[in-house]
Order: C-alpha cells, then structure tokens, then sequence
C-alpha cells in the first residue's frame, strides 16, 4: 500500500498539519544516566548492573575515564551493545565532566583518542527511541555512530530507514555521508533505491477488514486512512 502523499498532503504531510512540533533529535535525559541500560524491558536481568556516570562527580568522573579506557581497548567486557552503549555514556560523561574532548582523551590515555571519544559521545547523545533499537540489537553500535553524525529529524529518518530495509553499516555511513554532504535524506535514500516511510503492518483480521472496507467506501488508499488516524493519534499525544 502507497498513498501519494503529493497530491493532498504535501512534501511532509505530518510537519504541515503540526507545524513547528517536531520531536528532539537529541538526548533530553541527563548525560550519564543509564536510561536505557537500566531498563529492564530493554536489556532484561542485566538492568541492575547499569553503570551511572555523574559528570559532576570526581569518583563517577573517574570511573568513567578508566570505562573509557578500558572500552577503548575493548577489554571492559563481552563487545555487547549494551556494553557499547556504557562505553558511549563513559564517552559523553567524561567529556562533560572536563569540558573538553582533548581534556578527556588525556585523561583517560591508552587507545582513547580525540576522534574515538567524539564519536562515541555523539551516539550518546542520540534520542531514546533510537538507543532502545540500539540495546535491543536492531540497530548496530557501529552503525549508530554514522547515524549520529547527521543532525535534526535526519536521525530518526536514517535510523528508521535503516530498521525497515535492513541496511548495513557501510550502507548507512554511505547514506550519512551524502547527507552530510548536503543532500536530503529522501535525495539520499533515493539515490539507492530506497523508500522512507513504507513499513509492514500486520493488523487483526476485524481491524483488516473495516480499513479495508471504509477505504473503499471513501476511495482513498488503505495507507491515507491509517496516516490520518495516525496523526490525529500523535497530534492529541
């Protein structure tokens, strides 16, 4: 099912009817805080053993810096991504904590260099939604380190894009890159033959049955019913 969304809705449908409301693109929780490492409908019984980094704190400040000494050597514990995304929450703690990234890579020493602490502080920094897919293994940490380096609602797009077409990490630093590069991510995505915003639905059959039913009735697409449920859902919420 694909509505074509130019003919009524415009370019971007959702932004028209909510102006401005656009969700943050960036982290809203505190830096360090094990939101999604704590939370045991992400990462299950491994929940308790999430690490805090207080950035304000000179012994979590310095168990972060041994973190992201260790996680630069990949010797803090089995390359999981919930042990990524630790060594990410290191990354971004410490640099907050000293205020610098050159700071922070002389702090911590070893293998941890300008370059490997901003990259990983960045994936850090991205949205909840995103490192929940990330937690739950959807989304590669490596990947999720391209993802980070566009900016605004391109996140959310690369990363959504990169879950329903199942794209590889060379696919999505690709991608990001021509983002970066200053192209849309629709101009990005459809330069490979990749479309934003299809993703598989599976409905009960009594749900099935009246979209199907009601959109044929209103001659529109089975897609343009369930945008406009959708929205009228995320405009009330």
């Amino acid at each position: 099912m694909t509505a074509d969304w130019s003919k009524d809705q415009g370019d971007d449908p959702y932004q028209r009817t909510r102006g401005s409301q656009t969700p943050p693109a960036d982290r809203e929780e505190p830096v360090g805080d094990p939101v999604v490492r704590g939370d045991e409908r992400v990462t299950g019984e491994h929940a308790d053993e999430a690490v805090q980094f207080d950035p304000d704190d000179p012994e979590s400040l310095e168990r972060a810096a041994e973190t992201v000494a260790a996680f630069a050597e990949n010797t803090a514990g089995a390359p999981d991504n919930v042990y990524m995304l630790r060594g990410a929450a290191a990354c971004a703690a410490l640099v907050r904590g000293e205020g610098s990234y050159k700071v922070a890579a002389e702090r911590a020493g070893g293998e941890a260099t300008v370059a490997f602490i901003r990259k990983w502080a960045r994936v850090h920094d991205l949205p909840q939604s995103i490192r929940r897919h990330v937690a739950m293994g959807h989304i590669a940490p490596t990947a999720a380190k391209h993802i980070a380096r566009v900016s605004g609602t391109a996140r959310f797009d690369l990363a959504w894009a990169a879950l329903d077409n199942d794209l590889t990490v060379r696919e999505i630093r690709t991608l990001a890159s021509e983002i970066n590069d200053g192209n849309t991510v629709e101009e990005a995505l459809d330069a490979h033959g990749i479309q934003l915003g299809e993703i598989p639905l599976q409905l009960p059959p009594h749900v099935y049955r009246e979209l199907r039913r009601r959109a044929a009735n209103e001659g529109v697409s089975p897609d343009q019913l369930v945008y406009r449920a959708l929205d009228s859902e995320f405009r009330d919420h």
